[in-house]
């Protein structure tokens, strides 16, 4: 998988969702399991979609991320499209589930183009 970008501030979520057609914010926290469990198998899974590019932001760091994304849990999973939000997964986040969904927007994206 291509490098994970990792954001730090505001500015810089705008500046990554506007920079890549597609791309995914994977928003964790420092003392979260579930997120440190997660984090290696999406990354794994994205090793399939290279067209898919992600970046990630501790939320712990960046604390203004909640209100402007109205992130609630961690970690929290948020794919764009075009600059659009179109898919969240938060907490527990099935990672068979989410392939499928990325495997039918690829698909739907390349029978377009």
């Amino acid at each position: 998988m291509n490098d994970v970008q990792e954001i730090t501030s505001a500015k810089e979520i705008d500046a990554f969702i506007q920079s890549n057609r597609l791309s995914m914010l994977y928003v964790s926290q420092e003392e979260c399991n579930v997120c440190y469990a997660i984090y290696p198998k999406l990354k794994e899974l994205l090793s399939n979609y290279p067209e898919i590019k992600l970046a990630h932001i501790n939320a712990t760091q960046v604390e203004e991320i909640a209100g402007k994304l109205l992130i609630f849990t961690v970690p929290t999973i948020m794919l764009f499209l075009d600059q659009k939000e179109y898919l969240r997964e938060g907490r527990f986040v099935q990672i068979e589930q989410l392939e499928i969904r990325l495997q039918q927007l690829c698909n739907a994206i390349k029978q377009n183009d």
